[in-house]
């Protein structure tokens, strides 16, 4: 027994030793300098080692990977716009549900507190309610009701535009970091925040906002003991956004449920198996998979037997998730995604992560090498490059690419985008004289405003539930059949460990 003991003793010292060796010679230690990392006998240089991103509030880790993105039924409308193609998506994150009533008067709240002397925050803020009435229906309780009462508390946000969506994004993700770094100690809650005094991460992470500072972080710089917080430390989340295209096509297939070894035995035309729209399970047979319109007419089914239980939007769990565990990816409500609208977009197209409507921005400095910002309701201001160098440095000057205009400088279409007809070129797809009668000069409604929204919903057939169809609206436009939900992407490792 003793003698166990001390083998016991020795092979533990053994582990402890070799475990401090890798320490020393391997994450703790500079393999350039050989200086080490978190010393401040050596000037502190910090560096937080086996950090792995945290899963933010309400979202679910969308392991990425490849897929056949694009058609997969019939092209009932003959938009050829959506060929079939393989692209490979990273790993992302994307909210469980859609974003619901009470989700966003918790925004508009915050924002009728904080923004004080800027009533015109909230008033923008606001989801236009009036979309519910119809000019041969009776839909104006609705108007009323859907929005504010606590009975649709968990039913879809409707009434949002593209811009309001994204604005949302932004700031649920300073409220999220907010109170991460509440949690962490640093600050303490700040109820009284006003107008530009209120937290977001870019003017924290600069050094722009104060708040009500409890305990700062220690630092290892021997000439400053304390610090901020900053994105080096992995503790921040990054951005909560809308999710592109891609990403919100390939979480909604779910194709992880249908594989074996990476080879896919079926290919869903919805968010789950088989060609039909009803549950096949024993249990929930003949059940409607999502809230959709079965026929004209009927949107809800018979007293007494409803086939989706919804006669609008329902509950945003009231169907099965898919194998992602998302729900109501087909039926309830359209759902905003990220891209501009082009019919063409599957023939110009990135392998990996493919995204169509970037814009291209540049930190700008002042000689002191501060950030250059201004006060726009206390968000930090970056500054972007002029499209010209963005043309230049994107595209190797070889055409017009600004705008996913055609690309070729001698086309006659590029050419007219200089006509002064009053209206901002980049805001238009092709240009049409207004003194012209000639049928050759035409106009689209397809232009950087147009937006593509997926999913099907409560006013669709069945057709717009399969993933691949997609749409187009106005950026500033809204319905009551769109809502929208967040996404995040995923830093590090793709399966999260």
């Amino acid at each position: 027994m003793n003698r166990f003991r001390a083998l016991l003793v020795v092979l533990l010292a053994t582990l402890f030793l070799s475990s401090c060796m890798f320490r020393k010679g391997g994450q703790d230690v500079s393999a350039t300098t050989g200086w080490e990392y978190n010393n401040p006998d050596n000037g502190g240089f910090e560096v937080q080692v086996g950090v792995e991103q945290k899963t933010g509030p309400g979202l679910v880790l969308i392991e990425g990977g490849r897929f056949t993105m694009g058609q997969v039924a019939q092209d009932v409308m003959f938009d050829w716009n959506n060929k079939a193609r393989t692209v490979t998506v990273s790993s992302f994150y994307m909210d469980e549900t859609e974003v619901r009533n009470v989700d966003y008067r918790e925004y508009l709240y915050w924002l009728r507190r904080v923004y004080t002397d800027y009533p015109e925050v909230h008033r923008r803020a606001l989801p236009d309610t009036l979309v519910w009435r119809s000019p041969m229906g009776f839909n104006d309780p609705y108007v009323q009701y859907y929005f504010r009462h606590p009975s649709y508390n968990n039913y879809p946000v409707v009434g949002v535009s593209w811009v309001q969506a994204n604005d949302y994004c932004l700031w649920r993700s300073d409220r999220v970091n907010e109170q991460i770094l509440i949690d962490e100690g640093e600050l303490h809650y700040d109820p009284d925040q006003k107008n530009q005094n209120n937290f977001n991460t870019e003017a924290y992470l600069a050094g722009q906002y104060e708040g009500v500072v409890n305990n700062l972080r220690e630092s290892l710089n021997p000439e400053q003991p304390e610090r901020r917080t900053n994105f080096e430390d992995g503790i921040l989340l990054p951005n909560y956004r809308l999710p592109t295209e891609a990403e919100w096509e390939f979480a909604a297939y779910a194709l992880r449920g249908n594989t074996y070894e990476e080879r896919i035995y079926e290919r869903r035309i919805y968010p789950w198996d088989g060609h039909n729209v009803r549950n096949a399970e024993r249990r929930y047979r003949g059940e409607l998979m999502a809230n959709f319109v079965r026929g004209r007419g009927d949107l809800m089914g018979v007293a007494g037997s409803l086939n989706d239980n919804a006669s609008i939007t329902s509950d945003v769990k009231s169907y099965w998730p898919n194998d992602y565990g998302l729900y109501c990816m087909a039926g309830n409500v359209n759902e905003w995604v990220q891209d501009v609208y082009r019919p063409l977009s599957s023939e110009d197209v990135d392998d990996f992560n493919p995204f169509r409507g970037n814009v291209f921005t540049d930190l700008r400095r002042d000689a002191a090498g501060n950030i250059v910002t201004k006060n726009n309701l206390g968000r930090l201001y970056v500054d972007t490059v002029s499209d010209a160098d963005v043309a230049d440095r994107y595209n190797y000057q070889r055409g017009d690419y600004r705008n996913y205009r055609d690309g070729d400088l001698q086309s006659s279409i590029t050419n007219d985008w200089n006509v002064d007809d009053g209206i901002n070129n980049s805001q238009r797809m092709y240009a049409q004289d207004a003194s012209s009668t000639s049928q050759a000069d035409f106009v689209t409604l397809i232009n950087d405003n147009a937006r593509v929204y997926k999913g099907g919903s409560w006013r669709d057939r069945a057709y717009w539930l399969n993933p691949s169809t997609r749409r187009f609206l106005d950026q500033e436009s809204s319905r009551d059949d769109i809502g929208f939900r967040c996404a995040m992407i995923r830093v590090g490792s793709p399966s999260g460990f």
